[in-house]
């Protein structure tokens, strides 16, 4: 049986347990208490051992508790999180001989055709075929570097609008309630997580380098899992697959500021979070309980009843949000286009796989999706197609070359405001294009004098005093 929590609790159903408790009823007729815990006739112990099984309860309170501290100053218990996400994930079978070979075989076909569409090299990256349990051991080290700083700040936001008096009453209550929290983040991890682990196609899924650096990884049961449901040939959707995990390869190892910039969004938006109540004040005074009419009375407390009046969490930092979602949107959108240009005329379904994929990203196993159920930042959907038709309408105008060099920097990258204008960022890059021949231009002429002495002046210095054309100063 299972509670909803992912905890699954033997059946109390079967008949050695009813012969136990005496009958078929759930009780001992001798002992209309049994049904509670209080034993009777030779099953004895009576009040003792009820008080032993509530000793055992907090102790095994107390291990969880420990377990949370030893964790060390974590305020999620990952420990807890990965056992629950194993627990619903269930199957551990190990990945075929078949489906490692052809997962490797995969990605280096695709990064031999990925070589003609970008000029970032292949990564250096160990190919793997992981199960959704190899998903979630392998991802926790960067999932714990996502969760724990929004975690850390929730737990003192939620501190800080306790009142000072209260605060200082709980004092000696702060490493329990700490540890409860802990194991709180800990079971709504495990529950995301598990679930996210039978989703996830590749290490990298969501424009997010989950997976260890080096490593490119695809879990080739999940992709037979869609490949049924889209009428195309297993082999086509997993080399598809391969080519997005490849290209987002060659982007996290060769633009090395990349990784650190998505989680540096995620670590500032969490330094902001605070607990904003004032949905609730202002429900509250809207209320009209002073005039002592009692419809008017019954009447507000209804509405009150069909108000959301939990406290909502957000952030100083809302600009930080806005980052991650348009560096999300450039990742995804850049691999679109060259997954596009490798395979268009190689796999015969790529265009049909293309679009699955969008679908997917809008309806499930989406960067939004994650960061919403995991990491707790809500995000408006990344604006993949749009940044995608930036990277195309770059290529068209200044080539594939400068349209890679732009991830060479952070602060060379589009924003927000021209996802929704491409023409106003090409304009920049042609701007620098421009300049940029100037100063060759410039060079080879600056070459040449040195190369040339008959064409320097003959007084000797190089410079120009006037004496030739009448402009002596």
């Amino acid at each position: 049986m299972n509670n909803g929590f992912g905890f699954s609790f033997p059946n109390n159903d079967d008949d050695e347990d009813k012969n136990k408790r005496g009958d078929n009823n759930g009780g001992d007729a001798s002992n209309p208490f049994a049904a509670f815990g209080f034993g009777g006739g030779q099953q004895g112990g009576g009040f003792g051992d009820m008080l032993n099984q509530f000793g055992q309860m907090l102790s095994g309170m107390g291990n969880s508790f420990n377990q949370a501290s030893q964790s060390g100053d974590s305020a999620v218990n990952f420990d807890m999180a990965l056992r629950m996400a194993r627990q619903r994930v269930g199957d551990k079978a190990a990945v075929s001989a078949g489906d490692k070979k052809a997962v490797e075989e995969s990605l280096g076909l695709v990064n031999h055709w990925l070589s003609e569409t970008t000029t970032l090299p292949a990564a250096d990256s160990k190919a793997q075929a992981w199960n959704a349990d190899d998903w979630l051991v392998e991802t926790m080290p960067m999932w714990k570097r996502l969760v724990n700083p929004v975690a850390e700040h929730m737990n003192r936001a939620q501190l800080d609008q306790m009142p000072a008096e209260a605060r200082e009453m709980m004092g000696p209550l702060a490493g329990v309630m700490n540890s409860m929290n802990s194991m709180n983040f800990g079971m709504k991890l495990g529950h995301a997580l598990g679930d996210l682990a039978q989703q996830a196609l590749t290490g990298t899924d969501f424009g997010l380098p989950v997976a260890p650096r080096g490593v490119a990884s695809v879990l080739p049961k999940n992709v037979t899992r869609i490949s049924k449901d889209l009428s195309v040939p297993g082999q086509e959707v997993l080399v598809y697959i391969a080519a997005r995990e490849a290209a987002r390869q060659r982007l996290f190892q060769h633009v090395p500021w990349l990784v650190e910039r998505l989680v540096a969004s995620v670590e500032e938006y969490a330094a902001g979070l605070q607990i904003d109540t004032s949905n609730i004040d202002e429900a509250t005074r809207s209320l009209n309980l002073e005039s002592g009419d009692p419809q008017q009375i019954q009447e507000a407390l209804q509405n009150l009843q069909n108000m959301d009046l939990s406290p909502r969490v957000v952030s100083r930092n809302a600009g930080a949000t806005s980052r991650l979602e348009t560096l999300l949107a450039l990742v995804e959108g850049w691999v679109d286009v060259v997954v596009d240009a490798s395979l268009s005329e190689r796999i015969p379904s790529s265009a049909q796989l293309a679009e699955a994929w969008a679908r997917r990203r809008a309806t499930g196993g989406s960067a939004e999706q994650a960061f919403a159920s995991i990491v707790g930042i809500e995000l408006g959907a990344p604006k993949v197609r749009e940044a995608a038709e930036l990277w195309r309408r770059v290529d068209n105008a200044v080539g594939v070359e400068r349209r890679d060099q732009v991830w060479n920097h952070p602060d060379f990258l589009p924003d927000a405001e021209h996802l929704d204008n491409p023409a106003a960022f090409i304009d920049t890059l042609l701007d620098d294009s421009t300049d940029a021949d100037f100063d060759a231009e410039f060079s080879k002429l600056e070459e040449e004098l040195r190369n040339n002495p008959e064409l320097k002046r003959e007084d000797g210095d190089g410079k120009d005093n006037g004496s030739e054309d009448g402009t002596e100063l």
